[in-house]
């Protein structure tokens, strides 16, 4: 699934494709989409590239190619994004004690990354049951399935569940959702020093990305997780 940010952009090529034969440039993309730096154009193009919408040519300056279209675009559909707010009354799907087990029954919400940002939350995939003991306090859980290597060294692997619960703040050094600039979510240890907000991973492989407070919202903190074999 893409963000309305991602399909707008991958529109705006492929029309600027069919008519001038040449991708446009990443600041006529920038001016399009509304966007204050070319960064986020950046995190845009590589997270339609790692869907396979697109593909960059080496060795060639602007040179992208489309290699397939949304259904949303080829039907004509509109499309709307779903993000859950965190902090929010109502459940994206009722947790549900399972019958004498202990367990409860939670929504896996999507995929989110653990590494380059991809769209996390969208709609219920499936269900997972979770021990009942992993719920920390109250308030609403979901799950996400992990995708990407960049919480490796703190025993977050590509295909694990991690359990959310839904909370717009988060404490130093916590694991959590983070909203980058109402386009992109990602899993990543949080760490806020005044008005800036680093987003670490926990592989050296991956740098840590810093962002000004207004840029990244909390969606939920890490308070389980599920290892996929």
């Amino acid at each position: 699934m893409l963000t309305r940010k991602q399909l707008d952009l991958l529109e705006f090529i492929h029309k600027r494709l069919q008519r001038d034969g040449v991708p446009p440039s990443f600041d006529e993309m920038k001016e399009a989409l509304d966007l204050r730096s070319k960064s986020g154009i950046h995190r845009l193009i590589t997270a339609l590239e790692e869907r396979g919408f697109i593909r960059r040519l080496a060795h060639r300056a602007r040179a992208i190619e489309i290699v397939k279209l949304p259904e949303a675009m080829e039907s004509g559909e509109t499309f709307v994004p779903r993000v859950i707010d965190g902090d929010k009354r109502a459940a994206p799907a009722a947790a549900m004690p399972v019958g004498g087990s202990g367990a409860t029954d939670l929504p896996v919400m999507g995929r989110i990354a653990a590494g380059v940002p991809i769209a996390a939350i969208s709609e219920v995939q499936n269900h997972v049951a979770v021990p009942g003991s992993m719920l920390s306090g109250k308030g609403h859980h979901y799950a996400l399935e992990v995708k990407g290597d960049s919480m490796i060294d703190v025993g977050i692997n590509d295909g694990d569940i991690v359990v959310i619960r839904e909370t717009s703040t988060a404490d130093n050094g916590d694991i959590v959702v983070a909203l980058v600039e109402d386009q992109e979510a990602t899993l990543k240890r949080f760490r806020q020093q005044g008005n800036t907000i680093a987003l670490e991973a926990a592989n050296p492989a991956y740098e840590t990305r810093l962002y000004r407070d207004d840029q990244v919202k909390v969606q939920g903190r890490l308070v389980g997780l599920i290892r996929s074999y």
